[in-house]
């Protein structure tokens, strides 16, 4: 079955609705959504269910899934800020406020991208780019490509594209199945190659290569990382929707440790 932009949507619909325990058309609703967060099998592979407590957007409203000690609060908290306004500071100050009471902490927020298939087009790179398969991830598992490929997960990685200079691999997008319909992408550049055109190069290849294997291809990004919003807007991706996921306080500092090394 060819894909449409319709059809596309629908399935990131009803994957963010197995991923929340709601129906897809919650994420429509003009009124807030609050469920349960329950634990399914077809949820996104890198999700801890049940989650803490998690707000979803795709524009309309907002649609919150979280544990029973942790839904009151979220509740409240969307009902007296505007969909919008419940993802940035400083109204999200309350939300964190209030959760740290209960031992969480505001943690994750990304906007998530989908293809539109109207301006989805392959570019081009100065080096030379390979389709690469699991056979050839073996060595590459390394801070370096962790964006691409992820050593906790590999056994979900599934294609990549890589740009090399000579022998040197130099840049590398790759997917994984993080669902069943949906294959997410991440992408890495060496330093030294930045801003030649290799991440849209290779990551618009690799969409291409999803599209073709019947699945669609998704990207997440930080909403300040500059660079990867715009290597996904130069691909033909459009902003979709976004997460916000709170998580306990000791996971959170963890984090903030782990981040300092580096």
């Amino acid at each position: 079955m060819k894909l449409t932009n319709e059809a596309v949507r629908r399935i990131a619909l009803a994957q963010s609705a197995t991923d929340a325990g709601c129906a897809p058309e919650d994420f429509l609703r003009s009124e807030n959504v609050i469920v349960p967060s329950v634990e399914s099998p077809d949820a996104r592979k890198y999700l801890k269910q049940p989650l803490e407590c998690t707000l979803i957007s795709y524009g309309s409203n907002v649609v919150v899934t979280a544990a029973e000690p942790y839904r009151a609060i979220a509740a409240d908290y969307v009902g007296r800020f505007s969909a919008v306004h419940c993802f940035e500071t400083p109204n999200l100050l309350v939300l964190d406020d209030a959760l740290r009471e209960k031992g969480l902490r505001v943690c994750f927020m990304a906007a998530y991208f989908l293809p539109d298939l109207d301006k989805l087009c392959v570019t081009d790179c100065a080096y030379e780019t390979r389709l690469l398969y699991p056979s050839d991830f073996a060595e590459l598992y390394t801070p370096s490509w962790s964006n691409a490929l992820c050593k906790e997960r590999r056994e979900l990685d599934r294609i990549g594209v890589g740009a090399f200079d000579g022998g040197k691999l130099v840049g590398l997008a790759a997917c994984s199945a993080d669902c069943a319909e949906m294959w997410q992408i991440g992408v890495d550049v060496l330093p030294a190659y930045r801003g030649q055109g290799i991440s849209s190069a290779l990551t618009s290849r690799l969409a291409a290569e999803i599209l073709s294997a019947g699945k669609v291809p998704f990207y997440c990004a930080a909403w300040s990382n500059i660079r990867s919003v715009r290597n996904a807007i130069r691909c033909g991706f459009r902003p979709a929707w976004v997460e916000l996921s709170a998580k306990p306080t000791a996971f959170v500092d963890e984090m903030n440790r782990e981040a300092e090394k580096h």
